[in-house]
């Protein structure tokens, strides 16, 4: 009996150990997600306009292909590498995020070339033609996929940063946790916005009040405009956290004039408004700064990209530059 209260009371201290470490887990898979709250934002903020010009009936379903694509950059992709490279060469972290944010500016700023001088391109439309619905359905979920890694990486780094792990297990777990978490929280959050004109469709038609019908006709209309507003919001901060990565990164590499400059500034914007607007005005110097940095380095990005990068990918691919 002895023996089987001593087995009893090991049992119970390893339950009481876990469940310490489920807590443990929990809040610093808090802590850490609560870091990414700006990308998450832009990230939500992305995500809907490769789902513009899609049937209703097709929203959901790619909705949930981007988020198994997302939750594989996490998870399966992102986790390993950076378990590795935080714990044996966490000097080519900040080289592979400005790399990432790179891309950012470039793709950010791409597309307010194309808006300020139209350019049209043959091989392009014709590659994203809608007499291919299933090809364009299936580009745009790579093009999203492929965006996702990017701000995942960053996320991913940044968690990775905040927490406080005392071994690399509780670590991974507590990463496992933010990335899943975090996925379901933008892809949920890209789904309701999506599906909120189908919902004011069905109140504006089978609503018993008249202001339920109003309302549902209110956001029918409402919800292109809405769309817009993304579509600009997401290319502002792909062009922000962009360039506030390669600012950062900078710093750390030993080269923080500029970083040093922007934060200078943005404390002397912070001081010129009443003292209650000194935080808020702070942030929106210094992120505007990293996003007009952002526009000159994917502006200068573009040539590049297009005359040297693209040209010889597709050499060694075989595929065509301007897929």
């Amino acid at each position: 009996m002895s023996g089987l209260l001593a087995l009893l009371d090991d049992v119970a201290g390893i339950a009481k150990v876990a469940a310490a470490s489920v807590d443990d887990v929990a809040a610093a898979a808090g802590k850490a997600g609560a870091k990414t709250a700006g990308v998450i934002i832009d990230d939500a903020a992305v995500t809907p306009k490769y789902l513009q010009g899609f049937a209703p009936a097709r929203e959901l379903p790619i909705i949930w292909r981007i988020t198994r694509g997302s939750l594989f950059n996490k998870l399966i992709l992102l986790l390993p590498v950076a378990m590795l490279l935080a714990n044996f060469a966490p000097w080519a972290i900040t080289p592979l995020l400005m790399l990432g944010g790179a891309y950012l500016c470039f793709e950010g700023a791409e597309k307010i070339f194309h808006v300020l001088f139209p350019h049209a391109s043959h091989a392009i439309d014709e590659d994203m033609s809608v007499k291919d619905p299933g090809h364009l359905e299936e580009e745009k979920i790579k093009g999203a996929i492929k965006t996702d890694f990017i701000l995942s990486a960053e996320i991913m780094t940044i968690s990775l940063a905040a927490i406080e792990a005392p071994n690399v297990w509780m670590q991974a777990a507590t990463l496992a946790v933010v990335a899943i978490g975090v996925t379901l929280a933008v892809y949920g959050s890209v789904a309701l916005i999506v599906k909120m004109d189908d919902v004011g469709l069905y109140l504006a038609e089978n609503a018993r009040t008249g202001l339920g019908r109003g309302l549902g006709r209110g956001l029918v209309k409402f919800m292109p405009v809405l769309m817009k507003i993304l579509s600009v919001v997401g290319t502002a901060a792909m062009l922000w956290v962009g360039g506030s990565i390669i600012i950062h990164g900078l710093e750390v590499l030993g080269f923080g004039w500029l970083g040093h400059h922007i934060h200078d500034w943005a404390y002397a914007a912070g001081h010129a408004v009443p003292e209650g607007w000194m935080g808020f005005a702070e942030w929106s110097a210094k992120a505007a700064m990293d996003g007009v940095f952002g526009v000159v380095m994917g502006l200068l990005l573009i040539p590049l990209a297009t005359k040297v990068i693209m040209p010889a990918f597709a050499a060694v691919s075989g595929k065509k530059a301007s897929h």
